[in-house]
């Protein structure tokens, strides 16, 4: 007892715990349930490589929420499932056509291309959403030696604009996308926060719709680290397993990834924590809404809310709370809310925005 509360001490001098910001949904900590599941599962030996009784488990909880056909496996990270799930959904020679703002286009260091050896045909769109329309700008050439062959459409959900699908225009990209032979992955990292808003279950805008493969995200969402592929159509995908392994996203002591998400998706954590961060968004949009001086750019449907407002400005609110551009030349700005985003958190946040805006006078 004593080293550990010399680790506890130790850990408390390397950062303030008060500290709160608005730059990322990944700067949270762990869920207290999330930890607890931890050390439940810490207790003794159990089989590795997903043999465990914690694997086992979150199948059915997997069958629960998107149907007996589904299979999860757990990986450790985001590009990790994205990686893993379009390479599982395409040949050496095939495509994924994705808006020019997905993550993963823009912000997973070319591992798509790289690592899965797949190449990405982007479309841009106006709120992040792609259409039948807009995809069928990319959707050409299946015969042509001379281009990378369309095989797979990737969409996200929510957006990397914050913004959220609707069932019946999911439903429309998947029959676009299967008349044309192809098949539809979804990132889904911020799936909960999706789903809050909508307010339907998860299965709703995915394999009811005709999604063949979800990315499906923890970390972003209460987790300490990890996030899963589930294989929604199973006709879709080719060796998973052998595409995780190769992809180093096989986890040893996968225990400790899956009773992460068993304990999300029991009792409706994932459910509780994102209505949270999207009520903690809406709260800080309403009141940005009240502050001249700073634009709402899209409709705040999620946990993000995106935001033009004066350079200078930002620079200084950003030494009283972490936040990051989005498109710094612009002045756009993204500010994102957590599970453990508190009420307190956002009005003191608004009130710096309003203070910093003065000094503009």
């Amino acid at each position: 007892m004593a080293d550990l509360r010399a680790v506890k001490t130790d850990a408390a001098r390397r950062h303030d715990p008060d500290v709160r910001g608005f730059a990322s949904d990944n700067y949270a900590g762990a869920h207290p349930e999330i930890l607890a599941a931890l050390a439940v599962a810490n207790g003794g030996h159990q089989i590795a490589y997903g043999e465990d009784a914690y694997t086992g488990h979150l199948q059915q909880l997997v069958h629960s929420h998107f149907g007996q056909s589904a299979e999860a496996f757990p990986v450790f990270n985001g590009t990790g499932a994205n990686v893993v799930a379009l390479q599982a959904l395409t040949d050496r020679w095939g495509a994924v056509i994705a808006a020019e703002s997905a993550h993963i286009n823009v912000d997973e260091g070319g591992a798509p291309e790289r690592m899965a050896g797949l190449k990405l045909l982007t479309v841009p769109t106006p709120d992040g959403k792609l259409t039948p329309e807009l995809i069928d700008r990319q959707a050409f050439g299946w015969d042509d030696e001379h281009r990378a062959m369309p095989q797979v459409v990737s969409i996200t959900q929510n957006t990397e604009l914050g913004t959220v699908y609707t069932p019946g225009e999911i439903r429309a990209i998947c029959e676009h996308a299967h008349g044309h032979g192809m098949k539809v992955h979804l990132d889904g990292a911020r799936i909960a926060n999706a789903a809050a808003s909508l307010d339907v279950p998860m299965r709703t805008f995915t394999n009811a719709v005709g999604v063949d493969i979800l990315s499906f995200g923890g970390t972003k969402n209460g987790m300490l680290f990890g996030e899963a592929v589930v294989v929604l159509n199973p006709d879709a995908v080719r060796h998973m397993k052998h595409v995780r392994k190769m992809s180093m996203q096989l986890a040893s002591k996968m225990r400790f990834v899956s009773v992460q998400l068993e304990a999300l998706l029991t009792r409706d954590l994932w459910l509780r924590n994102a209505r949270h961060a999207n009520t903690m968004a809406r709260r800080l949009a309403d009141g940005v809404r009240q502050t001249d001086g700073v634009e709402i750019l899209h409709e705040v449907q999620a946990n993000a809310v995106f935001a033009r407002l004066p350079h200078d400005v930002s620079e200084r609110l950003q030494k009283r709370y972490r936040f990051y551009f989005w498109d710094e030349p612009a002045g756009d700005v993204r500010w994102m809310c957590s599970f453990d985003t508190t009420e307190d958190d956002v009005d003191g946040f608004l009130l710096a925005l309003k203070e910093e805006l003065a000094r503009q006078d």
